[in-house]
């Protein structure tokens, strides 16, 4: 019996994309990254050659547009370089290795850690249902579950992170990554803490949005003045109150700055000055002081110029 072969029209035919192309990569590729990866997956099925220059053409790119989106396919996996040319890579394929560890024997830990593992697989198939409409690549399986270890989190806080990421509209990784080691950093572990490392913040933005304000700035703060400002109110424990003293005193000093402000608010922290009365004193007396000093350089110049005057006099007598 002989079998007829299908019609290869283009009419008929389709080009299969994996759906881990679009749970794993999508969000990570440009447009252009798209149209290529799409084109040449078309271009593969029909045995063409790939060539950048006709690529550029059809797809109304420009050459380093191309060029740049085959780069990206090369070094997420998706392309493989061969000396004859390029090989399109069978992504599921390499997520089925990602995920495959073959598990011959369990420990008495392994067993130990199982009932922990429940809660955990609740909390991933929360975030998968919460924040990928039930469609989470299997990849983020694995980074959840290192994230669990590596930063100690409970499962709670772990929710809150992709709440926290989703509300941002920055659902990838590296941010992700980026904010749970900034929680990390401040010694967040349950909720609790992350609850009054949250009311911190919020504490924070306020004295920013008031030091703006004050300073009549036309800009956000950047990433060096924002620290400047929680060390002043968390390790200082300074209020604006003695905050803003500091500001005013940039009336005193051209282009004056942030680390000026430093300067003055480590000053008073170093020598014990907690409130307003006892900043305000402080700076009295030193005012005092330069103005003893100022008497006191002005009357020593006063008592030169007469010794001059004398010498001078007395010279002139004995002449």
């Amino acid at each position: 019996m002989k079998i007829e072969p299908k019609d290869n029209s283009l009419l008929f035919s389709s080009t299969d994309i994996p759906d881990i192309f679009f749970s794993e990569y999508l969000p990570l590729a440009s447009g252009d990254t798209v149209k290529v990866y799409l084109y040449i997956n078309f271009l593969a099925k029909h045995g063409k050659d790939v060539n950048i220059n006709e690529i550029s053409k059809i797809l109304s790119l420009s050459y380093e547009s191309v060029n740049d989106a085959i780069k990206f396919l090369e070094e997420h996996g998706l392309l493989l370089k061969k000396p004859t040319g390029y090989v399109i890579a069978n992504i599921q394929e390499i997520e089925l290795n990602k995920l495959y560890s073959p598990k011959v024997t369990s420990s008495p830990e392994d067993i130990q850690k199982s009932e922990k593992s429940k809660y955990r697989a609740r909390a991933i198939e929360s975030i998968n249902t919460q924040f990928f409409q039930g469609l989470m690549s299997p990849s983020w399986y694995t980074d959840i579950d290192m994230w669990f270890n590596k930063f100690g989190f409970d499962e709670q806080v772990m929710i809150a992170l992709f709440s926290y990421c989703a509300d941002k509209k920055a659902l990838h990784r590296n941010y992700i990554q980026a904010v749970a080691e900034g929680w990390s950093k401040n010694n967040i572990k349950n909720f609790e803490e992350l609850d009054e490392y949250f009311s911190k913040m919020e504490k924070i933005n306020v004295f920013k949005k008031d030091i703006i304000k004050k300073l009549r700035l036309n800009r956000s703060l950047n990433t060096f003045e924002e620290e400047y400002i929680v060390k002043w109110t968390t390790e200082y424990g300074y209020g604006m109150d003695i905050i803003e003293i500091a500001l005013k005193r940039s009336t005193l000093k051209s282009n004056a700055g942030f680390e000026y402000y430093d300067t003055l608010l480590t000053d008073w922290h170093s020598k014990g000055l907690v409130t307003p009365e006892e900043v305000n004193a402080h700076l009295a007396s030193l005012t005092e002081k330069n103005t003893r000093k100022k008497q006191v350089n002005k009357m020593a110049e006063h008592f030169e110029q007469l010794e001059y005057t004398q010498s001078t006099f007395d010279s002139l007598y004995d002449n």
